[in-house]
């Protein structure tokens, strides 16, 4: 039993009030530490006694404001239900592409980025604020700092979300995952989240009652810190209009820096603030303490240092550096480590409480969503590792894990969340606690039913896309034989998602009749607390080594020492500092990453052959991005035997210079395009955009007949061309000041060839003319012949594959070798 040194306060009237709040205080503190052995640093513990000096200590009145956690509990509940139910309206476009009648706005590759958006952004995000607006006010014994800040951050977060579901469906979109919005929503966004979120919990912070910071603060500070970091440096670009900008980035710089950004986003969006909200409701739900205060010392501080250094392990074999791949494995099998600290450090805090787990719904969603967020954060090192990582990316197999952290820890994390909250934010008892118990096992027989078949899914791409007979061809060179053989197993994922939808809607239910039965008024009690002073006087005891006496060397017991943490103690007394090392962690470990990847020249070697887009390709790569095509083909073919031989030669980092943003996908549900440039005829892609079943028997893909309807305007191509130039792309003055007549001249040439082939007249006019003009160039430059200078006498190139890429400024030959050793040898690389 541990006692802590404490002035006697003053006897007066005033002094004996002061007296009993002490007393209030430190008995709860010396009951808990009695119980547990050891100092307590769990939620709302006081530090009332640990300020001293000879200042006077003054009390303060205050209220919580919980109007605000109101706004945001209810608005995660809202947004759950949409972001579920378009969810399943895009499981069911998957299967039945044709539902919608061609509408464009409903396309499947439309409406998932609406989906994921909505999921991370509008029910994890809006969870997440009314996580922190409630523990943070709690643990820092202080009003948010202030309300109209508060009001600004909802309504503003609500604006973005509202412009998100306007402009996805309208093909307004970056392309890039989780980061799709166009640059005046991302400007808002980092005003809201920056300024106006941050900016109010740091001055919460700054003005706080209570002297140390609890964990779960610490958590929530990485949380604002690195995601205005990612969201700043992932956004630069250049706008060429109100509704479209370009990437300050291209090809494998542009592919690096979006999954900085991606795997981060999910690490200090999806994880960070959820572990911040496990550390306070979890312990408030069991009323237990936290299992180990050291755990959660070493859990935070190494994640938040390890997991900036992760993203590259989702480009495994593709056209980035191998180095920077290989570091981002590394530090992803490190990641392994404090991840399973923390869930232990959740499920232990239960000990000696497992019996409510099994009478208290909500502690069951707790114990549910930490379980898979140990599962999640064990498959995810595991599918790092390249040759497993070769086998599962682009199939289901990571869209069953994605759903399997999201739907299962962040779903679940927050369901407990509210069911806990809403009966104290309504003040009035659950509704329905019957329809809690039937959410919790309708939500988990619902992500079962949801992530098994499409693990069986991801097994199956893997084994069809890679299996070969014995002469050395593939067994199923039809895309769509693999296709139709999982679209039994889509059905069954449509069945999850119906039951886990259904417990959305009890959940909306229940708060619903919940709110209905509260008070006429609420109440609102004022909490009285001492006001920090500014001159602090520690009279914890200066900690000793266990081994002081022990023939040991001094560096020994220095060490036992500092292992106790009480360095970290102090850190806890200054957010400001704290802050500051955090940011540093952060940027230290990225710098390290991003620097070489940016100077370093030999990382992206130049191909001569390839050159800038013309500007009717511009129009149609705009095109491609604006009807997500990215979200169903990827533009990547890795070294792979398999790959080869199914689409042709691997993608070399050269050929992606002028690719703002880069295309390399990160699902097949359609073939790769890669070296989709002269496969097939114009008029072929005319007639799959018609219908894809008339050249596609079996294909899965929506129709596209409103690109062969809707009239190209060609004088909108001229600012992308303008600000293609600007970035570096080569352009003639012809097609800077005459784009327009550039572009139509193409699309002229093209419309002809359609005609020729029986298609129809004034097809130039249409947009699939454009489209087709990007589709008919994509991967078509490292096979192309270097014109010789003009002032030079050169002999003429032999135009066959081999001749071409020698040709090439050892182009194709030093751009292999720089990337994957041995270059066109690493073919043989095979995936058993």
């Amino acid at each position: 039993m541990t006692f802590t040194d404490h002035r006697c306060p003053p006897r007066s009237a005033f002094g004996r009030c002061r007296i009993r709040v002490w007393m209030l205080f430190n008995y709860g503190n010396l009951r808990i530490e009695m119980a547990t052995g050891t100092p307590t640093n769990g939620p709302d513990d006081a530090a009332l006694s640990s300020d001293s000096g000879t200042e006077e200590v003054r009390l303060e009145q205050f209220q919580y404001d919980d109007g605000i956690v109101r706004l945001f509990a209810t608005a995660t509940i809202v947004w759950g239900i949409v972001a579920t139910l378009v969810g399943l309206i895009v499981a069911v476009l998957l299967v039945l592409p044709s539902i919608t009648g061609g509408l464009p706005w409903f396309s499947f590759a439309r409406l998932r980025p609406l989906h994921t958006n909505a999921a991370i952004f509008a029910f994890a995000g809006n969870g997440i604020f009314a996580a922190v607006y409630y523990s943070t006010q709690r643990l820092c014994k202080a009003r948010m700092w202030s309300d109209v800040l508060s009001r600004l951050h909802f309504w503003g977060w609500q604006l973005v979300i509202v412009l998100a579901a306007i402009t996805l469906p309208l093909g307004i979109t970056q392309s890039r995952e989780y980061a799709e919005l166009e640059w005046p929503i991302d400007l808002l966004i980092a005003v809201v989240w920056l300024f106006i979120f941050g900016g109010n919990f740091l001055m919460t912070l700054i003005k706080r009652r209570e002297r140390h910071m609890y964990v779960a603060l610490w958590f929530y500070i990485a949380t604002i810190v690195t995601v205005a970091l990612l969201h700043v440096f992932n956004n630069l670009v250049i706008p060429a209009g109100w509704f479209k900008g370009y990437s300050v980035y291209a090809g494998v710089q542009d592919a690096f820096m979006q999954w900085w950004y991606g795997h981060n986003a999910v690490a200090f969006f999806l994880t960070t603030p959820f572990l911040g909200l496990m550390y306070y409701f979890l312990p408030k739900a069991a009323e237990r303490p936290v299992f180990s205060y050291k755990l959660s010392i070493i859990h935070f501080w190494s994640l938040v240092f390890i997991y900036i250094w992760a993203g590259p392990h989702h480009l495994h074999y593709t056209a980035l550096p191998e180095w920077a791949s290989t570091l981002g494995m590394l530090f992803s099998l490190m990641l392994w480590m404090p991840s399973w600290g923390g869930m232990i450090n959740g499920l232990l805090t239960l000990r000696g409480a497992w019996h409510k787990v099994a009478a208290d719904p909500v502690l069951k969603f707790f114990v549910v969503g930490v379980t898979f967020y140990g599962m999640s954060t064990f498959e995810g090192p595991m599918l790092s590792i390249k040759s497993i990582n070769a086998f599962t990316h682009y199939t289901d197999w990571t869209i069953a894990h994605v759903h399997a952290g999201a739907l299962g820890w962040n779903g679940f994390m927050v369901f407990g969340m509210l069911y806990w909250l809403l009966p104290r934010l309504f003040q009035t008892k659950m509704w329905s606690d019957k329809l809690v118990s039937l959410h919790f096992w309708t939500g988990t027989i619902g992500i079962l039913l949801y992530i098994i078949p499409i693990y069986a899914a991801g097994l199956m791409q893997g084994w069809m896309w890679r299996a070969m007979d014995d002469t050395g061809h593939l067994m199923y060179p039809d895309f769509i034989e693999t296709t139709q053989s999982i679209v039994p197993l889509w059905w069954l994922r449509v069945v999850g998602g119906v039951l886990y939808v259904s417990g959305m809607l009890m959940l909306g239910i229940n708060s619903m009749m919940t709110w209905m039965g509260r008070p006429a008024e609420y109440e609102n009690p004022v909490h009285t607390a001492p006001r920090l002073t500014k001159t602090y006087v520690d009279h914890t005891p200066t900690p000793t080594s266990a081994i002081d006496g022990a023939p040991v060397l001094e560096l020994g017991k220095k060490v036992s020492v500092w292992s106790q943490m009480g360095w970290h103690r102090r850190w806890e007394r200054l957010p400001v500092r704290f802050t500051v090392f955090t940011t540093i962690a952060v940027v230290v470990a990225t710098l390290f990453e991003v620097i070489p990847t940016f100077l370093i020249r030999s990382n992206v070697p130049t191909i001569a052959t390839v050159k800038p887009y013309t500007p009717l390709e511009l129009a149609g790569r705009h095109i491609f991005v604006s009807e997500g095509c990215y979200n169903c083909h990827s533009q990547m073919i890795r070294p792979i035997v398999s790959e080869t031989k199914r689409y042709g030669e691997y993608s070399k980092p050269g050929e992606f210079i002028y690719d703002r943003p880069f295309q390399w996908g990160s699902r097949r549900i359609g073939p790769d395009l890669a070296r989709e440039g002269g496969k097939q005829s114009s008029f072929w892609h005319w007639t799959h955009f018609e219908n894809p079943e008339n050249v596609s028997p079996g294909s899965v893909m929506p129709d596209y007949g409103h690109l062969l309807t809707e009239d190209m305007n060609y004088d909108a191509i001229a600012p992308h061309v303008k600000v293609a130039a600007y970035l570096g792309a080569e352009y003639t003055d012809e097609e800077l000041n005459n784009t327009a007549e550039v572009a139509y001249k193409q699309a002229e040439y093209i419309a002809a060839d359609i005609v020729a082939q029986g298609g129809p007249a004034k097809a130039y006019e249409k947009q699939a003319v454009a489209l087709i003009a990007y589709l008919q160039r994509v991967g078509v430059d490292l096979f192309a012949t270097e014109e010789p200078a003009a002032e030079e006498t050169a002999e003429p190139a032999d135009t066959d594959t081999e001749s071409s890429e020698e040709t090439a400024e050892p182009a194709v030959e030093e751009a292999a070798q720089a990337e994957h050793g041995d270059g066109p040898n690493q073919d043989a690389f095979v995936v058993n």
